[in-house]
């Protein structure tokens, strides 16, 4: 929690170092943007209890949103808006001895289960941004900043499968899981994942034309999906996520 801190109350200093100087020529932009998002959510590094990655699919993941930008002194600049975006994916991954929670018929149980995992997320939101821009020329504009997104549906369940579930600990009683429907297990943590997410993006604009551009940006969840107290997944799990959007700029 203090690094998220950290890396926050870094990004926020230099967006408002930016906003300190004064500005050269009161100039303001205004910018709508749509693009296309392709990433994941993960823990950094993959633990041990996960065995193998054996399908990802990214979901489809748009963006659409407007963006304000202040030119300040030195080719220096401020720009924020509103983004309405969904970020999601689809995997299936080996795991062993991982815990979890699943729902089995009519009883909820949870141990260390060793198998098939298929999981979905999907999450619908609105971000704001607040990010400190440098112009490069006329052409290329880079940015920094955080990021805070509220999200307005969230989804994380899935289906355990073809395996087995030691009950409580690795020693528990076995329950076995199997590859069909009625056979399976299914989990749904959506209730426990977080309304309001923070992050880190960065970003280049390209002006195409005096109107027209494309931009990539990179954006990092710092807070992880599910709240601090749930403690069912046990690695913390990230946001990552790349867009490629086009710009047309007023």
């Amino acid at each position: 929690m203090k690094k998220i801190i950290i890396c926050l109350a870094g990004s926020l200093l230099l967006a408002s170092n930016a906003f300190a100087f004064e500005p050269s020529d009161k100039k303001i932009d205004v910018i709508v943007r749509a693009g296309y998002s392709i990433g994941g959510t993960a823990p950094l590094g993959i633990p041990a209890t996960i065995r193998s990655i054996d399908a990802f699919r990214p979901t489809a993941s748009l963006m659409v949103g407007a963006d304000v930008k202040l030119a300040l002194k030195d080719n220096w600049g401020l720009m924020t808006g509103l983004h309405f975006e969904n970020k999601g994916m689809d995997a299936k991954v080996t795991t062993k001895g991982y815990r979890m929670e699943v729902v089995k018929g009519d009883s909820r149980i949870e141990g260390l289960f060793t198998g098939h995992v298929k999981q979905e997320v999907t999450e619908w939101m609105l971000t704001l941004p607040v990010l400190a821009t440098y112009q490069l020329g006329e052409k290329v504009t880079i940015k920094a900043g955080p990021y805070v997104s509220v999200l307005l549906y969230k989804d994380f369940s899935g289906i355990a499968s073809d395996g087995y579930l030691r009950q409580s600990n690795p020693t528990g009683p076995r329950i076995n899981m199997g590859d069909k429907e009625g056979e399976w297990a299914t989990y749904d943590f959506s209730d426990d994942m977080r309304s309001v997410q923070m992050g880190i993006a960065v970003g280049a604009d390209w002006n195409v034309t005096r109107h027209f551009g494309l931009a990539a940006d990179l954006s990092w969840g710092l807070t992880g999906i599910f709240g601090s107290d749930f403690k069912t997944v046990e690695q913390t799990l990230y946001p990552i996520y790349g867009t490629i959007s086009a710009y047309w700029k007023f």
